[in-house]
């Protein structure tokens, strides 16, 4: 900001002079600021993330795209009756997480999105779960940019997608660019990603901020990005984030990063430090790295965030910021019974789009709940007990694999399961909610050498990442250095013996980190898609004892 802030004013400075019948000898092919020196700008930015298919709302009437409009509409037009400039952004990842926008390709978010007026989006790395001719279509249905300055073609050497977006505001020039965490290299589905190369999307902002500099002369920069907030950038095993692009960046050269990916409020408590203990309605601190505002509203349009500032004399302040909940509930008690009551006023449902996305909402519910089997107890697939520990549910998935390829032992990433199944009758939804990404059950036939080195990769890997794997048919000792003691149908791994796993797809393909085994001679791909697998397997062995699965000391971490 401050090297805009100095050219824009010696810009100003000269019109002035001009306009007072001074003479100057100055010469600048620089574009004319659209605003007036002395003049305060009003500037509203709003913003979700991670959308992840819920374009409906849930049993309970929280959130939903027909609510959120109601209240978009609302804040848009008091915020443009304040005569502020007004942006609608998302941090992407729009795609995959509910089976009736899976199965749909996401066509009623991303015309849900259109409807509720999107300026831009950053493009997440599940906007990579599919064959890219499906981002093409769904790129057709958003009437709005999808950005990522940092994917290029490997053929071309050029950037595949749209880098930024310029819009013209009450006067304002202000760039929206997009990036895209470089993981997606790593956990994006590498059947889909291989064209692309997605390069470190600090170096590329950098180096399109200097562009635009030279080429837009924008008043205000803002990133919508796809990267992840990490506390102080700590940042473990993920890729850098938002914090770690503002510390990179000049200070104040980006305005604001609304972002996605670690889906979290980003409240804070002070510098460095987040505010544990927020709850839906309470007041938000953004965090402010290196003179960047950084923000973002959890995940699924839970929230939408509402940052106000305002614009003088090249400079932007923060006014006042807030996360809105979109119909969120809590539990209290009336007369010893929980109810489900609104944290807020309820928002009512914009009919139009109700009206809209009703047809795709029914078609997706006539496909998806009809049962197909039942458990005597709950099966563990939430993100926060799945990838720290074995589970009963993530066993499952992998005994299902198991039984189709008929395989000695099963490995499953934790990250491939996305919700826990609860007891009692289990659905067609369920399954997809729990395997979204339609991977295909793969099978290696390795010696017992082979498995060894495979297993001193891909066990280790750490917990609180999707990498983190799951195990069926096997028991070992697994330490920092590596795994010991491997026992396959009860004898002792056999280095000189055959053995045959499965792998999801994706991990086989080397994502997460894993081995890549396609080129393998022993791999094969069964053409089984995992959800399918998982649906017959329930089927066929219902009513599941949950018991069966559940770890018995097979895995032992030092």
């Amino acid at each position: 900001m401050k090297e805009r802030l100095s050219l824009k004013l010696a810009i100003s400075a000269a019109l002035l002079a001009s306009v007072a019948g001074c003479s100057t000898t100055t010469e600048t092919t620089e574009v004319v600021p659209g605003w007036q020196p002395d003049t305060t700008y009003k500037v509203t930015i709003l913003h979700t993330n991670d959308n992840h298919g819920r374009f409906w709302h849930n049993r309970h009437g929280e959130y939903g795209m027909a609510a959120r409009k109601t209240l978009i509409d609302n804040l848009r037009d008091d915020a443009e009756a304040q005569g502020a400039a007004v942006l609608l952004l998302s941090g992407g990842d729009i795609n995959t997480g509910v089976p009736e926008s899976d199965l749909q390709d996401a066509e009623p978010d991303f015309k849900g999105m259109t409807m509720i007026g999107y300026d831009a989006m950053a493009l997440g790395n599940h906007e990579f779960d599919n064959p890219l001719d499906v981002l093409e279509q769904q790129m057709e249905w958003a009437d709005f940019p999808m950005l990522s300055a940092n994917i290029y073609d490997k053929a071309t050497g050029e950037r595949k997608y749209q880098a930024y977006q310029m819009f013209e505001r009450n006067g304002l020039r202000i760039a929206v660019i997009g990036l895209t965490t470089e993981d997606t290299a790593k956990i994006g589905n590498p059947e889909f990603i291989g064209e692309l190369d997605f390069r470190d999307p600090k170096e590329e902002a950098k180096k399109l901020i200097a562009e635009l500099e030279e080429t837009e002369s924008p008043d205000i920069i803002i990133a919508a990005t796809h990267m992840g907030h990490y506390e102080d950038g700590r940042r473990g095993i993920n890729a850098p984030g938002d914090v770690a692009l503002a510390r990179y960046l000049n200070e104040g050269s980006l305005d604001m990063i609304v972002g996605g990916h670690s889906q979290e409020p980003v409240c804070m408590e002070g510098p460095n430090m987040y505010n544990k203990s927020f709850k839906p309605g309470d007041e938000c601190k953004p965090d402010n790295q290196n003179g960047t505002w950084i923000v973002q509203a959890h995940e699924w349009g839970k929230y939408v965030g509402k940052a106000d500032f305002e614009f003088r004399n090249g400079e932007l302040n923060l006014v006042s910021y807030d996360l809105i909940p979109v119909n969120l509930k809590k539990k209290i008690k009336v007369n010893g019974e929980k109810k489900r009551v609104f944290i807020q006023n309820e928002i009512p449902k914009d009919k139009a789009l109700y009206d809209f996305l009703k047809p795709y909402q029914d078609k997706g519910q006539e496909q998806l709940s009809v049962k197909i089997a039942e458990t005597n107890g709950h099966l563990q697939g939430e993100r926060n007990v799945v990838r720290f520990q074995q589970t009963n549910l993530g066993r499952l998935i992998a005994a299902a694999h198991k039984d189709r390829a008929k395989a000695d032992f099963s490995v499953m990433n934790s990250g491939g399961v996305r919700a826990s199944i609860e007891e009692g009758d289990v659905t067609y939804k369920d399954v997809l909610t729990v395997q979204p990404f339609a991977n295909m059950v793969t099978y290696t036939d390795m010696s017992g050498a082979e498995v060894l080195d495979y297993l001193n990769e891909v066990a280790t890997k750490p917990v609180d990442s999707g990498a983190y794997a799951q195990f069926y048919g096997i028991s070992m000792t697994v330490s920092p250095d590596g795994v010991s003691d491997v026992v396959i149908g009860g004898e002792p791994l056999d280095a000189n013996k055959t053995y045959r796993f499965t792998v999801p797809s994706y991990n086989a393909a080397g994502g997460d980190g894993y081995p890549k085994l396609t080129d393998h001679p022993g791999n094969v791909n069964t053409g089984f898609v995992d959800a399918e697998v998982l649906k017959d397997y329930l089927e066929k062995n219902s009513p599941i004892d949950v018991n069966k699965y559940a770890p018995n000391g097979e895995i032992t971490y030092k």
